[in-house]
Order: C-alpha cells, then structure tokens, then sequence
C-alpha cells in the first residue's frame, strides 16, 4: 500500500484534491471544477486516490461523494517518519565523527 500511497502525493493534482477534501466531503464534478483538464482524467486522479485508500466513496442517487480518509496516510507517515529517525541519527553519527577529527 506504501507504493500506492506515494504514488497517488507524487501528483500536484491529487494533493489538490486532497487539500481540498480537508475541507469536507465533495461531488466528483465540484473537485474537477478548478483543472483545467476533462472530467475523465480527474476521475482517473481519483481512482489512484482511492487504489491508496486516501478517499472513499459513497453515492447518492447519480452523484459520487468523495471524502478523505486520513487513516490511508499513516502507512506513509510510519515510514517518513522511521527515515528520518534513521537519517537523524546517521548524520548524527557524521557530526560526532567529524568533530572528533584532528
């Protein structure tokens, strides 16, 4: 799931649209409004969103309500966050080594 997570933030569309998701629950046609670009391809954006579980969806009769899951990100989060403890304390590591040069 990690690879599909980063997959689907590596695009400064599907960040938008989960920006704007923040924000509450919107129709497929309300998240496409601001690009330039056709209803399919946002709804392409939206399927890998979903492939990566950071949106659900629901119907409403004809209409599709999208909504963030921010539970889809922790996967991602968890291994951030696991680098940087890990680079942390490498370059930590570095510091002390290069302090202790003659």
């Amino acid at each position: 799931m990690l690879d599909e997570t980063l997959l689907a933030l590596a695009d400064p569309t599907r960040r938008a649209i989960l920006a704007r998701l923040t924000e509450g629950e919107a129709r497929v046609t309300e998240l496409a409004a601001p690009f330039a670009i056709s209803l399919n391809s946002v709804s392409k954006h939206i399927r890998t969103l979903e492939r990566a579980a950071l949106v659900r969806r629901r119907r409403e009769g004809r209409e599709h309500i999208l909504a963030l899951n921010p539970a889809g990100l922790d996967e991602a989060a968890d291994w951030i966050e696991g680098q940087r403890g890990l680079w942390a304390w490498r370059l930590g590591r570095l510091d002390q080594a290069l302090k202790e040069r003659p």
